[in-house]
């Protein structure tokens, strides 16, 4: 089994998202800015999928130490994820793309944040549970 991982970061009540982008971006607080520079530091020399949105957001220094593949609704997750054999895999992006590969995941890395405004997307706990019913 590949060790394929999450690594997010909610806030308060669970949110993920404002109008497609996090809905803390651009804070400048401590603890923001250390949740981006963990993502960073842990995902080095790994692979990160992602969808096409969030794949946009990645700033350019980042592709030089991980592997960076977009993923698309139509691929099916286990033919993704064979193609990187023995690799640690973390799965970015937002809610479909963890509903799609959360009977993969192994490892959920969940940061709660400060946050407690407003959001669009919310982080569902049942996506926790299914790799362990899979």
């Amino acid at each position: 089994m590949a060790d394929v991982r999450a690594m997010l970061a909610i806030g308060q009540h669970g949110q993920l998202g404002l109008n497609g982008r996090l809905p803390w971006e651009g804070n400048t607080d401590p603890e923001y800015v250390a949740d981006v520079q963990r993502f960073f530091d842990v995902t080095r020399g790994h692979v990160l999928l992602s969808g096409p949105r969030t794949k946009e957001s990645i700033p350019d220094f980042v592709y030089h130490d991980r592997t960076i593949h977009e993923i698309r609704s139509w691929m099916q997750p286990e033919e993704v994820i064979a193609r990187f054999p023995g690799r640690v895999i973390f799965i970015g992006g937002g809610p479909p793309v963890w509903a799609a590969y959360a009977h993969l995941i192994r490892h959920w890395d969940i940061t709660r944040l400060p946050y407690d405004g407003e959001a669009d997307r919310y982080f569902d706990p049942n996506w926790i549970t299914l790799a362990h019913s899979a």
